[in-house]
């Protein structure tokens, strides 16, 4: 997506004169060059290699009666070694991406050992544990090899143990294994920054909003999603504002913290809209959740899509929501509705004092 709208620019300027067309090719090779950019045959060997990992798994899960216990383990041993051998000597001789498709076959092979022997040899455990135990030896691969393709496996098999966890424990709270989506966040924020795989940040975001949707099944209260709304927002103000302290160190990571910080405040709306339902408290809800998409679209809908998109779909789905939602009466309905048109017009014309306030600061501070 961002390559199509490059190459678009690119010709634009060219068009323009603002560039040559030598620089804008070179631009282009640049950007499809480094190791992050997408690539058809890098995700078909990925694709390949979780087709043959579902394949190895199966066959393990099949637990073949014919062949002898040792010669099961060794083998599922012997494939890991394999895998992990052919993988360095690929990174040794610049096959990245066939590295990483190899990495991620020795990795399902190593949860697929942890099945095994515990088929043949009857050990006591859980579903928990086996994921935890794949978790951590997927990690200790990726960041031996600095592969970013592990960093992603790695952070699926966060969200499968996550799974096997609420699943084990029926959705309750068990001691310390009820913070584990915040570990794993953590640990897949320090191995996403040493292996450079940057996407695997939003597995760290979706974990905890995950946590957060669970700990209200655990405390549906209103405290809980005023919450969820009342910090979402400052987070996204802390990453949307250019005077925020830690709005840099923010926008080094990309769109995310805004986006779903965002979310995080719309999902603490959102479950207010379960308990307050009528009256003022609903009419307050809706004017609070509008005014949030508009100021979401001021402060970041021009730099950030996802946000953009987020918030006009948050305004047109309260709007409807609130048309279908009797406020007393269809009198009332109409009053609350000019009522929010005039509180959406007065912010509007806010917005646009903030904007140019914030321009001419962000001006300043450059020069």
């Amino acid at each position: 997506m961002y390559r199509g709208r490059l190459k678009r620019d690119l010709a634009i300027w060219v068009e323009k004169q603002l560039i040559g067309q030598d620089a804008a090719d070179a631009m282009l090779r640049d950007y499809d060059s480094r190791r992050s950019t997408f690539s058809i045959g890098g995700v078909l060997m990925i694709l390949a290699a979780v087709l043959i990992s579902a394949s190895i798994l199966l066959l393990i899960a099949a637990n073949w009666q014919d062949i002898p216990r040792l010669v099961k383990v060794g083998g599922i041993i012997a494939l890991i070694w394999i895998f992990h051998l052919l993988a360095a000597i690929s990174f040794g001789r610049g096959a990245d991406r066939l590295g990483g498709a190899l990495l991620v076959l020795g990795a399902a092979c190593f949860g697929g050992a942890i099945s095994l022997i515990g088929q043949l040899y009857h050990l006591s455990g859980d579903a928990f544990d086996a994921m935890l135990l794949w978790f951590a030896m997927t990690v200790l691969s990726a960041a031996a090899f600095r592969s970013g393709a592990l960093t992603v496996m790695a952070g699926f098999l966060s969200f499968a143990a996550f799974g096997a966890f609420l699943v084990e424990f029926d959705g309750g709270w068990h001691g310390v294994y009820g913070w584990w989506p915040v570990l794993a966040g953590f640990v897949i924020g320090i191995l996403s920054a040493w292996t450079g795989a940057e996407r695997a940040r939003h597995f760290i975001y979706l974990l905890l909003l995950g946590w957060c949707g669970w700990l209200y099944s655990l405390w549906p209260e209103v405290g809980t999603a005023i919450a969820y709304a009342a910090v979402g927002l400052v987070l996204f103000l802390a990453a949307a504002l250019p005077m925020s302290p830690v709005f840099e160190m923010l926008r080094r990571q990309g769109g995310g913290p805004a986006f779903y910080s965002f979310v995080l405040a719309l999902l603490g709306l959102g479950l207010l809209h379960l308990h307050w339902t009528e009256g003022g408290e609903l009419a307050l809800l809706g004017l609070v959740t509008l005014a949030a998409a508009l100021v979401a679209l001021a402060l970041d809908g021009r730099d950030n899509g996802a946000v953009r998109y987020l918030a006009y779909g948050v305004f047109a789905c309260e709007v409807l929501y609130l048309s279908f939602v009797t406020i007393d009466s269809m009198l009332g309905t109409s009053a609350f509705f000019l009522l929010a048109g005039l509180v959406v017009a007065v912010l509007a014309l806010v917005m646009v004092r903030l904007e140019k306030l914030f321009a001419k600061r962000v001006a300043e501070v450059r020069a």
